[in-house]
């Protein structure tokens, strides 16, 4: 489609989604709105000011101001991408891992494992997908998709609101993604692919794993991350004092990255939120391997 084309109108299903959620989740809702600035902001301010605190799965067409980890932003073209948080009280034991589980569950639904050899969607610590240009123990490819973890206290209960972005149309990718190669997008494995179809895919799974993680924590989905973890085994550079690079040694029971340092201090723990990680490419490869 050309990128100055109008994507075709989108039907959303709400209530046939709304009825399968209901099953799992009771209670929920289940919104669709044509522009927001971020749907995890949306969410975050209802639970704060409890206006809302049952589950809410909300969809933006476009999202103008949506939030990434570290500060990042993320917006969003209608057709182009999908955009959307669901919101949902969580009890869990330990909340470590919570956006490794949620990436799994995401990448499970849209390449399921059982369908192919390797894996064709990786995840990269600590929150997003890539679309692999070779196998997961390559660490080769470009972002698919992110996911921001956010709680908030809502009473005597806590919110989660897990915010969910993803790329499907390579119609809007720029230039700039097309040049460095930065970019994937889902229609690249599902050719016909839309935002509609694919939500429908991901919400119940999203649900699901959610409600693994406040029972078991991040034990249920280790063995499926690891299959999945595109830093294991490289070199990877971080900002976490005394530790500026080392090998990745896939992640420890509780979510964190292992990381063996260069420098004799042995293998040390990366906890989300503390660093920044980016997986080391010789300086000739780093036009075509730059993620964000």
């Amino acid at each position: 489609m050309p990128q100055n084309s109008a994507p075709a109108p989108l039907d959303w299903a709400a209530e046939s989604l709304w009825l399968a959620l209901q099953v799992l989740l009771p209670g929920t809702s289940v919104e669709v709105l044509p522009r927001v600035a971020s749907t995890s902001t949306m969410l975050l301010e209802r639970a704060r000011n409890g206006r809302d605190l049952q589950p809410c799965l909300l969809v933006a067409e476009e999202q103008t101001q949506g939030r990434g980890r570290l500060g990042r932003q993320w917006s969003s073209q209608r057709g182009a991408s999908l955009t959307f948080s669901l919101a949902m009280p969580l009890a869990p034991a330990d909340w470590g891992g919570l956006s490794l589980s949620v990436g799994l569950a995401l990448a499970d639904a849209l390449d399921p494992p059982q369908d192919q050899a390797t894996p064709r969607i990786g995840l990269k610590w600590p929150n997003d997908l890539w679309l692999l240009d070779g196998d997961a123990a390559a660490g080769t490819g470009r972002k698919l998709g992110g996911i921001l973890i956010e709680t908030v206290a809502a009473g005597a209960q806590r919110v989660v609101v897990a915010g969910i972005g993803l790329n499907l149309q390579r119609w809007a990718m720029t230039n700039e993604d097309t040049l460095s190669q930065g970019r994937g997008t889902l229609d690249e494995l599902w050719p016909d692919c839309r935002a509609p179809q694919v939500l429908a895919r991901v919400a119940a799974p999203l649900v699901q794993a959610l409600q693994v993680f406040e029972r078991q924590g991040f034990a249920a989905a280790s063995e499926g991350y690891a299959r999945r973890d595109v830093l294991r085994g490289h070199l990877v550079h971080t900002t976490q004092a005394g530790l500026p690079e080392g090998v990745a040694q896939g992640v420890d029971a509780d979510g964190a990255l292992r990381v063996l340092a260069r420098h004799g201090v042995g293998v040390q723990r990366v906890v989300s939120g503390e660093v920044s990680v980016r997986r080391h490419v010789p300086v000739a490869d780093a036009p075509a391997a730059r993620v964000n």
